[in-house]
């Protein structure tokens, strides 16, 4: 926009204040700055850009400038700073109060989408606004690091940054909730969401990233956040440390989880007999557990927890005596394993169950 573009309402009385100040050589008064204060205010409320403004007053000043009585331009540009600063306030006071309103539209919507609070025809209309069609199913990812990062965090615009670098605005949403960034974009853009995790990743210091299912609609998008965040917390309870998990990956643990008391009874009955061991049973189930993840291989999981493959054998056969199962066996090795994935979900024995 040019200066010429500018209409006159914006600086009305701004030659006749420049005149009478520099002919006294006073400065503004209060209710000179507060009115241009106000126009500052209005002209930014109405679209226009501050640099336009800025030189529009400067062009004014310069016609004006022959007919001013004093020869000394100190005092000339004195009062036009005082002007432009004033002006400039109030046009910074509107766009700041703009940007707050918009933060907090954002935001409130951010929180009914992501917890499925309002209506969901209300919330497909809201969601157009921010570049989203819930109509078509959208994916979540959810990244936490070790510590908490907020909307202007330099995390989140480095993420942010780059990933619209890469992908445009492609309907993408990126924001933060509760110290954690989150990307929802539409379910077939499976590469958007891995650029995300990637992204996320090396941002947050080798934080964790999971992505959650696509599912259609309003309601989908809460299903693959909540899903995400499952995922997250599976993680931390089992102590897998993998950079990027998704849920797609991870259906089995909820299907174990989904009668807990049945759970209770098999890890109490499976493993409750390990309590009896010198030490608790505590070693004998990290002994499981690295047997397991180290696809019973014996010197792997001996190599894991720093014993001698005879040590651990060793307490492979301790486990074997007290609990009647067999980890070699294969039908056996079934159970425990069930067993010891139960008793890392339900932080057993550490907790009762």
């Amino acid at each position: 926009m040019t200066g010429r573009e500018v209409p006159d309402e914006y600086l009305e009385g701004y030659a006749q204040i420049l005149a009478e100040a520099c002919v006294t050589g006073r400065r503004l008064t209060r209710d000179e700055l507060e009115s241009l204060r106000t126009r500052g205010e209005r002209a930014a409320e109405a679209g226009l850009g501050l640099r336009a403004l800025v030189r529009r007053h400067l062009s004014v000043t310069r016609e004006s400038w022959p007919t001013l009585s004093v020869t000394e331009t100190d005092r000339v540009l004195a009062v036009v700073e005082q002007a432009i600063d004033a002006f400039a306030e109030g046009h910074e006071r509107a766009q700041r109060l703009a940007v707050r309103q918009e933060e907090g539209v954002r935001r409130e919507f951010i929180d009914d989408l992501l917890y499925g609070r309002s209506d969901l025809g209300r919330l497909a209309e809201r969601a157009e606004r921010f570049g989203l069609l819930l109509s078509r199913a959208h994916a979540v990812a959810v990244a936490q690091g070790s510590k908490p990062v907020e909307d202007m965090h330099p995390a989140t615009r480095q993420v942010e940054s780059a990933v619209i670098s890469r992908f445009g605005e492609r309907r993408i949403l990126l924001t933060t909730k509760d110290g954690r960034l989150v990307c929802i974009a539409p379910g077939e853009q499976d590469e958007v969401l891995a650029f995300f995790a990637k992204q996320a990743h090396a941002a947050t210091d080798g934080g964790q990233v999971a992505i959650g299912r696509p599912h259609p609609g309003a309601g989908g998008v809460v299903h693959s956040y909540e899903e995400a965040l499952n995922a997250l917390d599976l993680a931390d309870r089992l102590h897998i440390e993998e950079p990027v998990l998704r849920a797609a990956d991870l259906l089995v643990y909820p299907v174990l989880t989904r009668d807990r008391q049945a759970m209770a009874d098999l890890v109490r009955n499976t493993l409750g007999p390990l309590q009896s061991a010198r030490g608790g049973a505590r070693p004998l189930v990290d002994t499981l557990t690295a047997y397991f993840d180290s696809g019973c291989v014996a010197a792997e999981a001996a190599r894991r927890l720093s014993l001698s493959v005879r040590a651990f054998t060793y307490r492979l056969e301790r486990i074997h005596k007290l609990t009647g199962a067999n980890p070699a066996d294969s039908v056996h090795r079934y159970t425990l394993q069930t067993a010891v994935i139960g008793a890392r979900l339900l932080g057993w024995p550490d907790n009762d169950v």
